[in-house]
């Protein structure tokens, strides 16, 4: 495949659900329907079309990215500012998730929405171009953009097609949002006006080479990082998450637990680490700590919760941390594993979500002391949702294992303060994870049945179908990962530095395996 060729296709991946938007606005709400499950649809098979050559290791691009393009957008005397777009492989299976999960959001939406049909439509149109173009941008002030283009749909899905506190909600999560997007804004300006002198830029790869003091670079990076912090969220950033997960709509909780948390911990991969390298190294310690806090305050909330999406919500939380932890140990291997976490988290996440809008549909409430025994009544919807927990819980086979393996092996032989210590309080993480949510299960799908759950119908086609790809993901990743790894592997090398040239014995996929590395 020629260059002219992919960039043509990344820029259609990007832009194709706006293309639907006209059509949505203007027609019936049957065709506002179709035409945006078909605009969901060709962003997916674009993405699978690149696919082929970038793992093919085809490159189009610079420093390490299997693509990169980059036009003139705002520019003039004193001010260059560029539509930048990049893929490598941190992106490229966030991309991959992205748009496969707009689609199956639609199948599961297909006859759910009677409120303000057409403007449901435009939200998720708008949402997957702004978080496609999220993974995508390689200019700070592109990313930010995007950044903040996701704030509008996501309000509008919580205080909406939200529950009943769903205004509550709303506002707490804009207000959280808003105000870390304006310290990282107030950063970025500052990055653009002081990277190169005499001229205003924000091109990522500029950036990269300013070599920002380091008196500054601190600051910097708690703007960027507190942003980011919120958007994941990471203990002590996370106060509106469960609201936000228990109030809005399924579609809307998908979207956030699978991919806007996501945004939160790509962005201190892609723009934390390399652009503030000492300041990273200086904070790591205090995140790491901060990130195991998560992952056991997550579990033990998780506890005590009596609605399913709330107690889904927290379990997020606590995984979130375990992807934070990966991330801030400053270890090659960890690293490696947070990116796959990412993936697998979102997968995990997504299926169990959209289970429980399944159960909510049909028994209308979310509370677990409403259900019990339905496993019987609801064989179908049983085996995928104790399949989707094993996936969370992190059964070897399943998606959420070789993830949380990496992480807590990295983890346990980082160079990182108490990194041992921190391990093993994640490590018990992993032991609640089991606990609550096997209770929930427990207590959903088994004991005696109750005669008022007796006349509900299982799945149907439609619905198994949409899980059917999610399930074949969370086996794949846990069963053979190494495709996965070994693009990931190839772009989070040059953000680790191997302290030793001694070589291990060569992994499964004939690569050599690097010992202790650890991050700039």
């Amino acid at each position: 495949m020629d260059k002219s060729t992919v960039i043509s296709l990344v820029y259609l991946l990007l832009f194709a659900p706006l293309a639907a938007i006209p059509v949505i606005a203007l027609f019936k709400a049957e065709t506002a329907k179709v035409a945006a499950f078909t605009a969901s649809l060709v962003p997916f098979i674009l993405s699978l079309f690149l696919l082929g050559p970038l793992m093919g290791g085809e490159a189009f691009g610079q420093d390490g990215y299997s693509f990169y393009h980059a036009v003139e957008w705002i520019a003039g005397p004193g001010y260059n500012v560029n539509f930048a777009l990049g893929i490598d492989g941190i992106s490229l299976y966030l991309v991959l998730m992205t748009t496969l999960l707009f689609p199956l959001i639609l199948l599961y939406s297909w006859n759910k929405v009677s409120k303000q049909v057409r403007m449901y439509y435009v939200m998720l149109m708008l949402m997957e171009t702004a978080i496609i173009g999220f993974f995508l941008s390689m200019d700070l002030l592109l990313f930010y953009v995007f950044f903040e283009l996701v704030l509008i749909p996501s309000i509008f899905f919580i205080g909406i097609w939200g529950s009943e506190r769903r205004q509550y909600a709303a506002i707490k999560f804009f207000l959280y949002t808003l105000a870390g997007s304006l310290l990282m804004l107030i950063a970025i300006l500052y990055m653009g006006m002081a990277a190169v002198p005499g001229i205003f830029t924000t091109d990522y790869f500029a950036l990269l080479k300013a070599g920002f003091d380091p008196s500054v670079q601190g600051w910097l990076f708690l703007a960027f990082a507190i942003s980011f912090a919120i958007k994941a969220p990471i203990f002590p950033f996370h106060t509106w998450q469960a609201d936000a997960y228990a109030e809005s709509s399924t579609t809307g909780t998908i979207i956030m637990a699978a991919l806007l948390s996501k945004m939160g911990v790509y962005g201190l991969i892609r723009f934390c680490l390399p652009l503030f390298p000492d300041s990273f190294a200086e904070y790591a310690p205090i995140m790491a700590i901060l990130a195991v806090i998560g992952i056991l305050y997550g579990a033990m909330a998780a506890f005590a919760q009596k609605d399913m999406k709330r107690l889904l919500a927290y379990s997020s939380l606590s995984h979130m941390g375990f992807i934070a932890l990966g991330i801030f140990v400053m270890q090659g291997q960890a690293l490696s594993g947070a990116v796959l976490q990412m993936v697998a988290h979102g997968i995990g996440a997504a299926a169990l979500f959209f289970l429980v809008g399944m159960i909510e549909d049909r028994g209308r409430s979310r509370m677990i002391s409403d259900y019990q025994g339905i496993a019987k009544q609801l064989p179908y919807f049983a085996f995928l949702f104790v399949l989707s927990v094993m996936a969370s819980v992190g059964l070897p086979g399943l998606s959420g294992f070789v993830g949380e393996f990496m992480i807590l092996l990295g983890a346990f032989g980082a160079s990182v303060a108490g990194s041992k210590v921190l391990t093993a309080l994640a490590a018990l993480g992993v032991i609640f994870a089991a606990i609550y949510l096997l209770n929930m299960t427990r207590k959903v799908l088994f004991g005696a049945e109750r005669d008022d759950l007796k006349n509900l119908p299982d799945l149907n086609w439609r619905e198994m179908g949409l899980l059917l790809p999610l399930v074949i993901l969370m086996f794949w990743i846990g069963l053979h990962a190494t495709p996965f790894l070994k693009h990931i592997d190839q772009s989070t090398a040059p953000l680790v530095q191997q302290e030793t040239t001694s070589e291990l014995p060569p992994r499964a996929d004939g690569e050599v395996g690097n010992k202790n590395e650890n991050l700039n």
